[in-house]
């Protein structure tokens, strides 16, 4: 089958903003009781009862967030919901319902916009939240995204960042410092597409690695698992700006320090060979890389028996009185300071 190619683009200016909201809005389906309004309106109507609701967003630049040179608009989409959901999820609730606001340059014709809501609407409908509004505009340059996340929880069930005690153990879900080793593979190619275009690069051994950069998933799982195994955390955050920054983050607003054992941080085993590669130390990766929205969070030290030997959560470190500080301990069982070493977009 020969592939088309000069496939027909139609210009976004036909439609005009409303044209475009329509068009790209028209198959959402409601899917929770709780939206009463949805799109179509000034604002969304929520009913969450005696619930309470939880809202988080963020912002999606080109350039300073995603580059794409190597992302592909659907999984843009997709990324763009759930690094918004993972948000709620740190909060210990379920998500709900979200808004999507875009600012799209001339560049882009209707359908590089579709596909775009194609990645947004496949992650809606994978984590059942509900598409309420939003809003679209034009761009001097690039592409702008922003998506605001709502969520539901009883209030005895949310989990705030200043709960963590002194004896508490410090726990993260899944496995850390992935999704920078693929933006790392994903760079180095840029680059040697670069030097030479008609070079096809072979990703095969960084299958893993570059999923996590470009479709990492929220996880709204562990609420479930942690009711399950009544275990309820004493304070949560996603790791979005890297390990040491968010453990830093707990620790000041719980005023507690924190000891964290290098020999226990969850690698993948390719993220491993990969650095080894780059020639780059993995604990590095670990503690600064970022974007791997795992849950970081802390328990009661008599909950450990609860969570002992669960394959989705890792026992890291635990958290001490505020006057020991905050330490990484080495394998050589050596104590150094942590830093806030992670993602900061206002640095070049």
């Amino acid at each position: 089958m020969l592939e088309d190619k000069n496939p027909q683009k139609t210009s976004i200016d036909q439609l005009g903003e409303f044209g475009l909201i329509d068009h790209l809005t028209k198959n959402f389906q409601i899917k929770n009781a709780s939206t009463i309004k949805g799109i179509g309106d000034d604002a969304a109507v929520l009913n969450f009862g005696t619930n309470k609701m939880v809202v988080s967003t963020d912002f999606l630049i080109e350039g300073v967030h995603f580059d794409l040179a190597y992302m592909p608009l659907k999984h843009l989409g997709y990324k763009a919901v759930t690094v918004n959901l993972s948000d709620i999820c740190a909060m210990n609730a379920k998500p709900t319902q979200i808004t999507v606001s875009i600012a799209v340059s001339n560049r882009f014709p209707l359908e590089a916009i579709e596909e775009l809501y194609e990645g947004i609407a496949l992650a809606s409908e994978i984590y059942k939240v509900d598409i309420i509004g939003g809003d679209t505009t034009s761009s001097q340059k690039g592409l702008l995204l922003s998506i605001t996340a709502i969520g539901e929880a009883k209030e005895e069930e949310i989990v705030y960042r200043n709960g963590a005690k002194a004896t508490d153990l410090l726990v993260v879900t899944g496995d850390i410092g992935s999704a920078y080793m693929g933006l790392q593979v994903l760079e180095r190619e840029k680059q040697v597409f670069q030097v030479n275009p008609n070079n096809q690069p072979d990703l095969e051994n960084y299958t893993y690695l570059i999923e996590r950069q470009l479709k990492p998933e929220a996880r709204t799982d562990i609420k479930e698992l942690l009711e399950k195994l009544e275990v309820k955390p004493t304070a949560m955050i996603d790791i979005s700006d890297g390990l040491s920054s968010e453990i830093i983050h707990l620790c000041k607003q719980s005023e507690v320090g924190c000891k964290l054992y290098e020999e226990k941080l969850p690698l993948d085993p390719q993220l491993i060979t990969v650095c080894e590669e780059f020639k780059i130390d993995s604990t590095t990766i670990a503690l600064s890389g970022g974007e791997d929205y795992e849950l970081l969070f802390t328990i009661p030290i008599d909950d450990f028996s609860k969570i002992k030997g669960n394959p989705n959560l890792t026992v890291i470190g635990h958290m001490v009185n505020k006057k020991e500080g905050i330490h990484l301990i080495t394998r050589a069982n050596e104590a150094i300071e942590l830093k806030s070493l992670g993602w900061n977009s206002f640095t070049k």
